[in-house]
């Protein structure tokens, strides 16, 4: 479909060369050579829009002012010497012209076969909200507490996204964040409390204290704030946030949903717990030494795993890892992942379906995937490095494979808009590395899971009987 002329560039041109590529002609001559484009400027035209043309006119080096004067019919007049060799000045005025052709038109250049240039692989749109990338993050706010505690937590993290700006840093917006936490929690003290179950209600209070005036809490944060000393401030926002996410914890003793009645059967987690994987190379060669230390024969990595989110799947992981269904499996490397072994030869747990839940919502998709381009998010995103995801099963991607997982190398790099993975919204995400995120980079194919250990949470893994 052609362009409107009025917002199109054009060019109209008169060449009137004579080129002698002969090496013996003494003759080289170009003159009268003129080339004209709209411009977004100048008279109005009958639309109402700003119109016009420049030229630019190449003229030979005997011609007089006068006739270089006389040259008319546009507001704009260049006028280049054709004094030397006459290739150079051309490609001086060709290059002149799409210069002026470009600052011209806001468009592209009708006559130019764009159509060649190569699309771009991908392009994910990139939903207005802030994704968080760290699991320390992902699984706070994956807590699903009181709403003035989520309030108190929201205020206190948008600092952490004003500490990233350079220079000048927004004290005052800091500050304000700081003092409307303070607001919420004295006003709602009795209603946070409220939310805690009585046996841990003793707790909740000295943590409750501890935030306002303890040591690293909120009086303290504001007045790192008021000394102006970034580090200071990223220190003690740090520490405000541990403890709201400790009493947030104490808000949600279980699940807060109920499961499906078909997935009663399944073991579940119904809420936190802490697996540790200790690794051992398969080559015998050592992982890189941590600060001052010596190499590492082996090494250790230790994930939370979160059944708020993702019950079923942190369910079935947690008593495969209490079975010791992965002591010493075999890891391999991929794109931006670590794998175990399929499991085939191995007692494998539960074929769990997919297991997602959308960020704002109150239980999980299942068997599903999210459509990140119409803004959907996972309250537990893959787009973190260290995220824990249960693989495909072989059969299915609505189902989950019941023993294979990954550790997802996020790299924004490969990425879409917003720097969300691909893969965003398409796997069962269950929980992420905290300790040992170097490790995984340092991961070889033929590594080997020496042991896996439920450290943490046992208590709260349910497997049913009939199981």
């Amino acid at each position: 479909m052609a362009s409107p002329l009025s917002s199109s560039p054009f060019f109209s041109y008169t060449l009137n060369p004579s080129l002698n590529f002969l090496a013996n002609s003494p003759k080289q001559t170009l003159g009268n050579t003129h080339f004209a484009f709209p411009l977004i400027n100048g008279k109005h035209s009958k639309n109402g829009a700003h119109s016009g043309s420049f030229k630019i006119y190449c003229s030979s080096s005997n011609e007089s002012i006068q006739d270089k004067v006389e040259h008319k019919g546009s507001p704009y007049n260049f006028f280049l010497s054709n004094h030397g060799h006459p290739l150079k000045k051309l490609e001086s005025l060709v290059g002149t012209a799409l210069i002026f052709v470009h600052i011209a038109s806001p468009i592209t250049s009708l006559g130019w076969d764009y159509w060649s240039i190569a699309p771009a692989n991908a392009v994910l749109y990139s939903p207005d909200t802030k994704v968080p990338r760290t699991g320390e993050l992902a699984l706070r706010r994956a807590i699903p507490a009181n709403t003035n505690m989520k309030a108190i937590q929201e205020s206190l993290e948008d600092i952490s996204y004003l500490l990233r700006i350079p220079q000048r840093k927004p004290y005052g917006t800091m500050e304000g964040n700081v003092k409307k936490a303070l607001k919420i929690a004295k006003d709602e003290k009795d209603s946070i409390l409220a939310s805690i179950p009585a046996d841990l209600r003793d707790k909740g209070s000295l943590l409750f204290t501890s935030l306002i005036d303890g040591k690293g809490g909120l009086q303290d944060l504001l007045q790192c704030i008021n000394d102006k000393d970034p580090d200071k401030v990223s220190v003690g926002l740090a520490s405000s946030l541990d403890t709201v996410a400790e009493i947030e914890l104490l808000q949600a003793p279980g699940l807060s949903f109920l499961l499906p009645e078909q997935y009663l059967k399944y073991p579940r987690l119904t809420g936190r717990a802490t697996v540790e994987l200790t690794i051992e190379r398969g080559d015998g060669t050592a992982f890189s030494p941590e600060a001052g230390g010596e190499p590492r024969k082996t090494a250790t990595i230790q994930m939370v795993i979160d059944g708020y989110s993702a019950p079923l799947t942190a369910g079935n992981f947690a008593k495969m890892v209490v079975d010791g269904a992965y002591d010493g499996a075999k890891l391999s490397c991929a794109n931006q992942a670590v794998l175990t072994d399929s499991g085939i030869d191995k007692s494998a747990g539960f074929r769990v379906p997919l297991e997602i839940m959308p960020s704002g919502q109150f239980e999980p998709l299942y068997r599903t995937g999210l459509s990140i381009q119409d803004g959907e998010l996972p309250v537990l995103p893959m787009s973190v490095y260290g995220a824990v995801a249960m693989a495909h099963s072989a059969d299915s991607d609505e189902y989950s494979s019941p023993y294979q997982f990954f550790f997802y190398l996020y790299d924004k790099r490969n990425s879409g808009l917003g720097g969300i993975s691909f893969e965003e919204g398409q796997f069962s995400v269950f929980g992420y590395v905290t300790t040992g995120r170097d490790i995984l980079s340092q991961i070889k194919t033929g590594d080997v899971i020496r042991s896996a250990k439920l450290v943490e949470g046992q208590d709260r893994l349910v497997v049913p009987s009939e199981s």
